[in-house]
């Protein structure tokens, strides 16, 4: 199995990933807004830093979708996802 390194001590399964997507540039749609307020109310946003976070992971398990917020930009999380 090919793991993803998302900040701190989390790793998630790279075949369940369904997007890797900018923080920034993509809440500029309303529905996307819809989406991750929809995502924190049902409790499936796992903050994996302390910081500020860059991107979102999309992340299906078994048709169980969460949503990982990341401090990496998503140039980086790319690159080493083609990195394994």
């Amino acid at each position: 199995m090919k793991y993803l390194h998302l900040g701190l001590d989390t790793s998630i399964e790279i075949k369940n990933i369904v997007g890797i997507f900018d923080l920034d540039t993509t809440t500029i749609s309303k529905h996307t807004r819809e989406f991750l307020s929809l995502c924190e109310k049902e409790n499936r946003v796992v903050n994996v830093s302390y910081e500020l976070p860059k991107s979102y992971i999309l992340y299906d398990f078994d048709g169980e979708y969460s949503l990982y917020l990341s401090p990496l930009n998503t140039a980086t999380l790319l690159r080493r996802m083609e990195n394994q």
